[in-house]
C-alpha cells in the first residue's frame, strides 16, 4: 500500500486519540509527544491524529480542542486509513518523506523529533542538550535498558492505570513511582565532576565557617540545603551558555589537595542528573498528572515522594517549559503537601509499605557461577538429552552472486574481504531456507536487520513478497534504506524500533546473529504471529533471565537443569571462536546445540516443527547455528522452492 501524496512528501507523526466516557482524551504517550513539540516549537512535521477505534466517533468534543494552539493538525485517520509500515506498530509513529522508513516508540519518535529540530535549527543548542552527554539519552532499547524501560513504559503505564482508576490506587504507590524516588536519591555522576564536586566541597566549608563564627543563633543548614544551590546553579547555566555556574574562582590549595574519593557527592537536580534532559521531558506531563490526581485524592501520600516533588519544581525552572506546558493544557503549579517542611522518609514511611503488593517484586539476575560444563553436559545425557543437528536440505546452494548488482553483495559494504566473504556464506544459507518456505504475497520481516544484508537479498529475489527490515539503530536502517533505494526496490520498508513496538501480522520471521536473549524475542515474535522462522543465534554467553523470559524454557530442560546450570550452558557456547583449541570448540559447540534444543522443544510445544542445523561451510562463522521453525499447517508449496 503506497501512502497518500499528502504525507509522502513531508515527514508526518502518527499519534493516538482515544475516547473515555465518551469524552475524547490523549493517551500519556501522545501527550508527551505534543509537548516536545511545543517545547522545540518545530514546524517539521504533518500531525495525524489517529482514532483508536470506531468509539471515538461518538465523541461530543473535537480532540482538536485538546492539542497546542501552535499546532496544526493535518488530518485524523482510523486505523484501517494509515500507511502499512504505521499499521504494523504501537504509535506515536513518525514517518519520512519517502513514506518507507517508519520509526516507532515514544523513545525513537522524541529522538528524531530532536534531530529534525536541530536539522533545521543548528542554533537550537538547548534542545541539542536534551540528548545529553555524547547523546545517548534514552537511545538504549527498553529490553536491555531497565532505565530506558521505566522512563518509555514504566511510569506512563503506571500512570494511565492510576487515572483509571484513581479512587482504588490513590493510597498505593505503584512500583515505577518508588523506582524513580530512590533513582533521584542516588548520588550523580556525571562526566568530568571533579570540578563541581571541589566547587560544592568549598560552598559548603564556607557557610560552616560563617556560621560558626557568627553565632547569631540563626539555625544551621543542613548538607542538602548547603549543596542545593550550587548544582541547581550548574544545571541552569548549562541551560543557558553551557558550562559550569559562572562567577567562580579556582579552588584554594586545602580543596585541591583533597583525595577525589572524599569529595561530597553531587545530588539530583533533574532525573538524569544536573541538566535537564529528554527524560525529564518524558516524566514531566506523567509526573504533573499524577501528582494533581494524588493530591486531590490522597494527599498524604505526597509525604512519601520528597525528591520527586523537587525535581517536580525544579523543572519548572527551565526556560521555555512553562511556556511549552500550557500550550499543551498543563497548568504547572506548586503541589501543596499538608506539612510544614519535606524532609525526606522515616524509617516508619517507607514506600515500600505502600507498592501495590502484586507489582512489588523484580526479577533478581542469577548469582555468578564457577566451574566447566562437564557436570551439566553429563547430568543431560544421562536424563537422554543430547544435542542433536539435522542434516543441511540445500549444503551447496547458493545465490548468483556474479549476476546480482553490486549494491546486493557484503563487499561493497565497509568490511574486509574475508569476512564479506563469510558474509555471504551466511546469506546463501538464511536465503535458501527463507524461499524454501515464502509464498508469493508473504510479509516476511528481517528482524534485528542491522544495515540489511540478508533483507535487501529477500526483498531482490522474492519480488512478490513484502520485505520488511526492524533495527533499532538509525545509522544501519538508514543506510539499508540507501541500498534498497539503489536498487530500486519497492516491495520492502523499514521499521526503527524495538521488536515489542511492531504488531503487523507477518508469515516468515528472521534474523541473522540475535544478540543473546533477542533471539527469544524473535522467536516469541514468530510464534505470536504463527508465522515461520529462520533465525541464527548469537552471544550465548548474554543469556539471562530476565522480565519475559527464563531459562531454560522447555518442559524436559527444566525438570533437569536449574536456570544456573543452564547458564553455564550459555557461557561455554559463547567459546567457539577460531583462536581456541580445538577441543575447546567442540565443547562450546555442543552447548550451543543443547541451548537451542531447549530453543527449539519450548517452540514445538506451540505446534511446530523446529530442527536445529549447522550453517554450511561451517567455518562461515563461529556461531553457525540456524534454528528452523514451521507451523504444522504451513505445508503448501512455497514460492521459491529450493532445488537440493
Amino acid at each position: 500500500m503506497k501512502p497518500r501524496e499528502t504525507e509522502q512528501q513531508h515527514p508526518c507523526l502518527y499519534l493516538e486519540v482515544c475516547s473515555h466516557n465518551e469524552e475524547p482524551r490523549l493517551p500519556l504517550h501522545s501527550s508527551i509527544v505534543l509537548f516536545l513539540l511545543s517545547y522545540c516549537k518545530t514546524k517539521a512535521f504533518k500531525v495525524f491524529l489517529v482514532r483508536s477505534h470506531s468509539n471515538n466517533e461518538s465523541c461530543s468534543e473535537s480532540p482538536k480542542d485538546l492539542l497546542p494552539e501552535s499546532l496544526s493538525v493535518c488530518d485524523f485517520r482510523t486505523p484501517e486509513g494509515l500507511p502499512r509500515l504505521v499499521r504494523g506498530c504501537r504509535l506515536p509513529a513518525a514517518v519520512d518523506e519517502s513514506g518507507r522508513l517508519c520509526r516507532a516508540g515514544l523513545a525513537v519518535v522524541l529522538r528524531h523529533i530532536i534531530t529534525k529540530t536541530i536539522e533545521a535549527d543548528p542554533s537550537r543548542r538547548d534542545v541539542q542538550a536534551l540528548l545529553g552527554f555524547k547523546k545517548t539519552c534514552l537511545k538504549a532499547c527498553a529490553e536491555v535498558s531497565k532505565w530506558t524501560r521505566l522512563c518509555e513504559l514504566g511510569i506512563p503505564s503506571a500512570v494511565e492505570e492510576h487515572l483509571q482508576n484513581p479512587t482504588d490506587q490513590a493510597q498505593l504507590l505503584p512500583p515505577a513511582i518508588v523506582t524513580l524516588e530512590r533513582r533521584l536519591a542516588e548520588p550523580v555522576k556525571v562526566h568530568n565532576d571533579d570540578k563541581i564536586r571541589r566547587q560544592k566541597l568549598q560552598e559548603q566549608r564556607r557557610r560552616e565557617k560563617n556560621g560558626t563564627s557568627e553565632g547569631d543563633g540563626k539555625p544551621e543548614l543542613d548538607s542538602s540545603q548547603v549543596s542545593e544551590g550550587l548544582e541547581l546553579r550548574a544545571a541552569l547555566a548549562k541551560l543557558v551558555v553551557d558550562s559550569v555556574p559562572g562567577g567562580t574562582t579556582r579552588e584554594n590549595s586545602e580543596i585541591r589537595k583533597v583525595k577525589t574519593t572524599d569529595l561530597p557527592e553531587l545530588e539530583h537536580v533533574f532525573a538524569e542528573g544536573l541538566y535537564f534532559t529528554l527524560t525529564d521531558v518524558v516524566l514531566l506531563p506523567c509526573i504533573h498528572q499524577y501528582l494533581c490526581s494524588i493530591q486531590a485524592r490522597a494527599p498524604n501520600a505526597l509525604h512519601h515522594l520528597p525528591r520527586l516533588l523537587r525535581w517536580y519544581g525544579r523543572v519548572q525552572e527551565v526556560p521555555g517549559v512553562l511556556r511549552a506546558a500550557k500550550d499543551c493544557g498543563l497548568i504547572l503549579s506548586t503541589v501543596q503537601v499538608p506539612t510544614s517542611s519535606l524532609t525526606g522518609l522515616s524509617q516508619q514511611e517507607n514506600p515500600d509499605d505502600l507498592l501495590l503488593p502484586e507489582e512489588a517484586q523484580e526479577v533478581t539476575p542469577d548469582l555468578h557461577f564457577v566451574g566447566g560444563p562437564r557436570p551439566t553436559m553429563t547430568k543431560l545425557k544421562e536424563n537422554a538429552i543430547e544435542a542433536v543437528f539435522s542434516p543441511h536440505p540445500f549444503p551447496s546452494w547458493t545465490l548468483p552472486w556474479d549476476s546480482l548488482p553490486a549494491a546486493i553483495n557484503p563487499t561493497e559494504g565497509k568490511m574486509s574481504n574475508v569476512r564479506a566473504i563469510r558474509k555471504m556464506h551466511q546469506l546463501n544459507n538464511l536465503v535458501a531456507m527463507v524461499t524454501d518456505v515464502a509464498r508469493p504475497g508473504d510479509t516476511v520481516v528481517d528482524f534485528c536487520s542491522g544495515t540489511g544484508h540478508v533483507g535487501i537479498v529477500l526483498a531482490y529475489t522474492l519480488p512478490d513478497c513484502q520485505i520488511i527490515l526492524i533495527e533499532n539503530k538509525e545509522e544501519s536502517l538508514v543506510r539499508a534504506q540507501r541500498r534498497s533505494a539503489e536498487l530500486g526496490l519497492t516491495n520492502i520498508g523499514f521499521l526503527q524500533a524495538n521488536l515489542d513496538y511492531f504488531t503487523g501480522p507477518f508469515q516468515i520471521g528472521l534474523a541473522l546473529h540475535a544478540c543473546g536473549i533477542a533471539t527469544d524475542m524473535v522467536l516469541e515474535h514468530c510464534i505470536q504471529a504463527g508465522a515461520a522462522f529462520v533465525i541464527s543465534p548469537c552471544c550465548y554467553g548474554f543469556i539471562q533471565n530476565a522480565v519475559k523470559f527464563t531459562f531454560p524454557k522447555s518442559k524436559r530442560f527444566q525438570e533437569t537443569l536449574t536456570s544456573k546450570e543452564h547458564m553455564i550452558l550459555c557461557r561455554f557456547a559463547d567459546q567457539t571462536a577460531i583462536q581456541l583449541p580445538p577441543e575447546r570448540r567442540l565443547i562450546g559447540k555442543h552447548c550451543m546445540g543443547l541451548v537451542d534444543l531447549d530453543r527449539a522443544w519450548a517452540a514445538e510445544t506451540h505446534g511446530y516443527s523446529v530442527q536445529v542445523m549447522t550453517m554450511e561451510p561451517e567455518s562461515c562463522s563461529p556461531k553457525n547455528n540456524m534454528l528452523v521453525g514451521r507451523p504444522t499447517q504451513r505445508t503448501a508449496e512455497p514460492a521459491g522452492h529450493v532445488d537440493a
